[in-house]
């Protein structure tokens, strides 16, 4: 029988991290004992379903210091007659000695109640982002002498300095990431580049079943009364390039018709919401906010293309290979998006969709415009897009990989015969 993990996450439940819930559902489904550790509390109003098929118990660790002063106090004082604790402690100062922020002692005092709270049985700890839930497992793993590994991202590989994530790479046994860029750039900065492994995210087919063939629509933006229907899913934030797809709608014909919804939080919400204001566009926008999975599902079948204008923000901060471009693809939608490499990974320019440069306006607007006034090949592309994700990314290879790597035995990881082919591709990659 597989070891008891702690999956580490910096929050719990979230609307916008359904890959990982998903990965967590199917893991215990293979039989993996699971405990969750937040490192911080749930914000989100609502739950995806398959935050409600979840067993594992959560922990929540303090997500701020001085929130909890004597439960973080209670752990120091059991911690630091730990054997080990000095280990850690020589961790720690080199650390805080190239960041010195209160955010690294943060970690620290999150680590010390990790470690003291830590739920019975657990041998393993995996860290879900390379950046503080990871600091936290790497703190409590050096304390503890467990085992640790990772799955590591977009925003904690590009926005986490390069000693740091080389000495989490050196403490820990294994780590996945899911495209090839990201894979190309931790194993350069591992110990041995084998320690890091391309595993797709994938997507799980029982959630999104293929739909209903879909009608071949006729609206071409030439009647105001059945515009072309846009969606964009995504959190406000810098690396969406909002503000590019505002500036490109604005650029479209006064008389094409089309109409945007939006599905997603964030922080820039308000802000995007005045600049569409500013820009004439408001009455073509509808603002939905952070929605369930299955009213997102509900927006896919409701569209007739998908956009999203991911840009590298200023801190680094990018996209990777983003789930709802494949949850678009797998609903039957075109798609627009930007030529960046984890998006590569899935969308081929003209055969699924169209990608252009990120942070241009100009090229997004032509894109788009070229799309809405073509209703026949929306259909060609949401076609040849639902194959390619049916075909190439099944949640299934992904979970098998996890499977072995977390020691479920073979009869309960329900190996498939492209799961090696898969996982092997990913440690050349």
């Amino acid at each position: 029988m597989a070891d008891t993990v702690a999956f580490l996450l910096k929050g719990y439940p979230r609307l916008s991290e359904t890959f990982i819930a998903q990965e967590i559902r199917a893991l215990e489904e293979r039989g993996l004992d699971i405990r969750i550790v937040s490192l911080r509390h749930p914000t989100d109003r609502s739950l995806h379903p398959v935050h409600r098929e979840i067993r594992a118990p959560v922990l929540y660790l303090p997500e701020y210091l001085h929130h909890e002063p004597w439960r973080v106090w209670r752990a120091w004082r059991r911690m630091r007659r730990h054997p080990r604790y000095p280990r850690l402690l020589q961790a720690f100062m080199a650390d805080l000695r190239r960041d010195r922020t209160r955010n690294r002692l943060r970690r620290l005092g999150q680590a010390l109640v990790l470690a003291a709270e830590m739920p019975a049985g657990v041998k393993r700890l995996h860290a879900h982002f390379l950046h503080t839930p990871a600091s936290v497992a790497r703190y409590a793993a050096l304390l503890l002498d467990l085992p640790w590994s990772g799955s590591a991202h977009a925003k904690d590989i590009w926005t986490t300095p390069d000693w740091e994530k080389r000495e989490k790479l050196a403490s820990l046994d294994w780590l996945v990431t899911c495209t090839s860029e990201g894979r190309q750039h931790l194993a350069a900065l591992a110990p041995t580049p084998s320690k890091v492994t391309l595993v797709h995210h994938g997507l799980d087919f029982d959630r999104f079943p293929t739909p209903a063939a879909r009608r071949q629509e006729r609206r071409d933006g030439s009647d105001e009364a059945q515009p072309v229907r846009l969606l964009s899913v995504g959190r406000a934030v810098p690396k969406k390039g909002y503000e590019v797809l505002l500036a490109a709608l604005a650029r479209l014909p006064q008389g094409l018709a089309w109409r945007l919804v939006h599905v997603g939080g964030g922080p820039l919400k308000e802000t995007l919401q005045r600049e569409a204001t500013r820009l004439g566009l408001g009455e073509r926008i509808e603002w939905r906010g952070a929605q369930p999975q299955e009213r997102v599902i509900e927006a896919y079948a409701a569209a007739d293309l998908f956009v999203l204008a991911s840009v590298i923000a200023a801190d680094g901060d990018r996209d990777g290979l983003p789930n709802v471009l494949m949850e678009a693809l797998s609903q039957g939608l075109p798609v627009v998006s930007s030529a960046l490499p984890g998006i590569g990974e899935l969308v081929e320019d003209g055969d699924q969709g169209l990608l252009v440069p990120p942070g241009d306006p100009a090229a997004l607007a032509a894109a788009l415009e070229r799309l809405i006034r073509d209703p026949e090949r929306r259909h060609r592309l949401g076609l040849a897009g639902q194959d390619r994700v049916r075909r190439d990314f099944d949640m299934t290879q992904g979970i098998d990989w996890l499977s072995r790597r977390f020691g479920l035995a073979p009869s309960l990881a329900g190996e498939t015969a492209a799961a090696p082919a898969r996982a092997a591709a990913g440690a050349r990659s």
